[in-house]
């Protein structure tokens, strides 16, 4: 009894150091695999005028940085303008100056993007001091890629989402009145019929002077959301659209219609054209604008269907399930 004992004792040790061994082996390949991933970085746009008698869009595509020698690096920005396109554009215009020059770049990039929105936002309030015809204001969505490192930085309803091998990671929280109405009330604003003040759609934006107080403040903000992921050979590609997308589309569905779309052309310029045209199609009353970065130079792979949960009844169920329809008969 006692040598049995000994002898099952001695397998299940083993046993559990093999499989112990195998699973950290696992895991260093798989952090290998990650520390060696390379983004190749390309990108595609569209945009067109909507429903709206005037487009008041903006966007800015850099796919070849470099802020940091040999590493990749890339810079995205769409800007949804509103009362007015000048806002977006001079966004578009001195966004990424301003957080280049920052003496936080590019040792803290959060802190350096941070600076960036908020001296921009001033430096619009010091022009529309000159000249009023400017006033005006917009959303602003950008995406930082250094390396594998990406960063998003949003401010209003714009989104960007990253697919993730076919899955939909949201890179942006959409910032309406009614999500951030317990701040806003906080700050003297108020949130009526899902409006900021009963004048905007959004919670937080660059410029719209005429709502706050250089100085003083108010319920606008221009305080940007970041989130940050380190890319690997998952993450497939990037959408970033305004709100006239995202007006039609969840974002599984974008990243559902845009993966179809890369498997066939593997262009991103063709993939963003299809969002618009499809974004149209389901009837969008809004400006539209879409970027898609992808992260590879092949197309995104087709998903095995071994990935699907599969559900069977076995052949005992099956002559339970049988039985039973022949009593009912």
């Amino acid at each position: 009894m006692g040598l049995w004992f000994l002898r099952i004792a001695a397998l299940w040790f083993f046993s559990s150091l093999r499989l112990a061994r195998k699973v950290e082996e696992t895991s260093d390949q798989k952090e290998e695999e990650i520390a060696i991933f390379v983004p190749m970085i390309r990108s595609g746009e569209w945009t067109d005028i909507g429903g709206r008698g005037l487009m008041e869009d903006a966007h800015v595509r850099v796919d070849d940085l470099r802020p940091m020698g040999d590493a990749p690096g890339a810079f995205y920005g769409v800007f949804d303008g509103h009362c007015g396109k000048d806002a977006a554009l001079f966004v578009r215009e001195h966004l990424l100056g301003y957080i280049l020059r920052d003496v936080s770049f590019p040792a803290c990039l959060e802190d350096a993007v941070r600076h960036g929105f908020y001296q921009t936002d001033h430096a619009f309030a010091e022009a529309c001091l000159l000249d009023e015809q400017l006033q005006s204001g917009t959303t602003a969505l950008t995406a930082f890629v250094i390396g594998r490192r990406l960063l998003v930085a949003n401010v209003g309803d714009s989104r960007a989402v990253l697919s993730r091998r076919g899955k939909a990671v949201e890179m942006s929280r959409d910032h309406k009145p009614v999500v951030e109405r317990t701040r806003i009330e906080a700050l003297g604003g108020f949130v009526d019929d899902g409006y900021l003040n009963g004048q905007l759609a959004v919670a937080r934006a660059l410029g719209d002077w005429h709502m706050t107080d250089l100085k003083v403040g108010g319920p606008l903000i221009s305080e940007p959301e970041l989130r940050q992921a380190i890319l690997t050979e998952e993450d497939e590609f990037l959408i970033i659209g305004c709100d006239g997308l995202w007006d039609v589309f969840t974002s599984q569905n974008a990243i559902d219609l845009a993966r179809k779309e890369l498997q066939q052309h593997n262009d991103p310029d063709l993939c963003s054209k299809q969002l618009v045209a499809e974004a149209l199609r389901r009837n969008t009353s809004d400006n539209l604008t879409v970027v898609t970065v992808c992260f590879h130079a092949d197309c995104p792979p087709r998903l095995s269907s071994d990935t699907r949960i599969r559900r069977s009844f076995s052949a005992e169920g099956l002559k339970s399930v049988q039985d039973f329809l022949n009593r009912c008969s």
